[in-house]
């Protein structure tokens, strides 16, 4: 790895620190050619302190710990990204992140739908909801119709048409996601499962 510690004429280059699961930017340091190696050798994050003037690992007094999982260079050799697993908090203020944010798995879109999903159960207003008015009718109800969306993606499978295929699997999901709610879960619940069963 040619990592350019002289381009600033410091001889430090910028670590963005990202949880190597939920895929968060957790927080920004600095490393020196000292700090890089020592990160390497210890498998632990450690940063060159530009207020203490000397090398840091992240955690070294609180035990929040940054375990080092890979180490990646830009394009223009001057700046690294650092996937770690945090043991516990990043931020010194005792937040998952320096941008006080949780560090939280995140499915992008998925997460603002299921996010979606829930404020219309909480709501209830049935009269003007598709999501509350589905929900009050129960969980046999939902279970249903997660049924029914799932037959209708296999028949549009054995045909041509994709614009169907594409509509009914977002109808299956949407409604797979209501389901999931009703019982008390979210996706992240499904994926931990299939985490566990990866080989």
């Amino acid at each position: 790895m040619n990592i350019d510690f002289n381009k600033n004429n410091d001889g430090l280059v910028p670590a963005v620190i990202q949880d190597a699961t939920t895929k968060n930017v957790l927080m920004l340091g600095y490393m020196n050619e000292e700090a890089f190696n020592k990160t390497k050798d210890t498998k632990l994050v450690t940063f060159f302190s530009r207020t203490k003037n000397r090398l840091w690992t992240k955690g070294e007094e609180s035990g929040n710990v940054l375990n080092l999982v890979d180490i990646k260079l830009d394009c223009d050799n001057d700046t690294l990204l650092i996937q770690a697993k945090p043991k516990g908090p990043t931020c010194h203020t005792g937040s998952d992140t320096c941008w006080n944010e949780q560090n939280d798995e995140n499915f992008g879109f998925i997460s603002k739908l299921e996010n979606t999903i829930e404020s219309r159960v909480k709501v209830g207003d049935s009269e003007k909801s598709y999501v509350a008015s589905l929900f009050a009718k129960g969980i046999n109800k939902v279970a249903q119709k997660v049924g029914e969306e799932a037959v209708e993606v296999v028949i549009e499978a054995k045909d041509d048409n994709d614009d169907l295929f594409l509509n009914e699997s977002a109808d299956l999901l949407f409604h797979y996601l209501m389901l999931l709610q009703a019982k008390g879960f979210k996706l992240k619940d499904v994926v931990n499962v299939l985490k566990g069963r990866e080989k």
